[in-house]
């Protein structure tokens, strides 16, 4: 576990202000640079703030449902993400995922797989079981897992299983869990509150491992990384906006103190052009005031 004192990120509620959004990548990397202070004071010591700020630059041009959120929720995901030192859309680490002008991060099964590696304590897998793979899972006292792939390896759409292993360093039998995806899809059915908008829909693969992920890690150790990443990716399953505040996942949205105000934020943008002053009025006559 972590040794570091969790960060405690400056922020103020701005229920109900008009939501600013950026149209082109400068906008959003200005944007982002102002409260950079921030971002910083959140990440672990092995990533940088300029670094963040590109990521999500990058996730910006790429995705232009993105392009359609708010300049803050944006900025929320990114702190998000930094606090969990998980960088977005690199290695299938953690993703920026648009729904409704919203902006939410989401950790990958790749980034929770990563955190619990980080803690020395234990280790964590992850597969899926296509059409024509051959294919054993037993539970019990010594459980069984075993799995050889086939010509239909890797194809999205003839997933039928999905499995996760974790280890606790020193133990002889590993944790293990394996969902047909039918189970799969009901699990997120039954929890889904965004309806066809849910990340899934998209990230088919990436959604089933970390469904059987989410289940194994219940019974590893956990460093705070770890159990904060289970919190948001849970958060993200229902559509609740969270934030973290000292180390602890709440719900809310924040925004950096160091940005002057979202309301005032300079973007380069043309000035409109200015309205012609009003030519003075004349004065009323005599007949139309008798």
């Amino acid at each position: 576990m972590s040794n570091a004192k969790p960060y405690k990120p400056k922020y103020e509620d701005r229920q109900g202000q008009q939501a600013l959004t950026l149209s082109t990548p400068k906008e959003l990397a200005g944007f982002l640079t102002r409260s950079k202070t921030s971002i910083a004071a959140a990440l672990p010591a092995h990533l940088n703030p300029d670094r963040m700020i590109r990521l999500a630059v990058t996730c910006f041009s790429q995705n232009p449902a993105l392009q359609r959120c708010s300049a803050v929720s944006i900025f929320s995901s990114l702190l998000i993400a930094s606090q969990l030192g998980l960088e977005p859309g690199v290695a299938g680490q953690g993703y920026l995922i648009p729904y409704k002008g919203k902006c939410t991060f989401v950790p990958g099964w790749q980034g929770l797989v990563g955190l619990l590696n980080n803690t020395g304590r234990a280790t964590a897998w992850t597969g899926v079981v296509y059409e024509g793979d051959q294919f054993q899972f037993e539970l019990g006292a010594y459980p069984i897992l075993r799995h050889i792939p086939g010509i239909n390896y890797g194809d999205e759409d003839k997933m039928t299983w999905a499995y996760a292993c974790a280890r606790v360093n020193g133990a002889e039998t590993p944790v293990i869990e394996a969902w047909p995806m039918e189970r799969i899809w009901r699990h997120r059915d039954a929890h889904n509150e965004v309806g066809e908008k849910h990340y899934s829909y998209k990230n088919r693969e990436m959604y089933a491992r970390k469904v059987v992920l989410l289940q194994v890690l219940k019974y590893m150790p956990k460093s705070v990384e770890v159990a904060n990443a289970i919190e948001v990716s849970h958060a993200a399953e229902t559509g609740r906006v969270v934030k973290i505040d000292d180390g602890v996942v709440i719900d809310g949205e924040i925004v950096s103190k160091d940005d002057p105000g979202i309301d005032d934020y300079p973007l380069d943008r043309q000035d409109p052009t200015p309205m012609p002053e009003p030519a003075p009025a004349s004065e009323p006559s005599t007949t139309n005031l008798l």
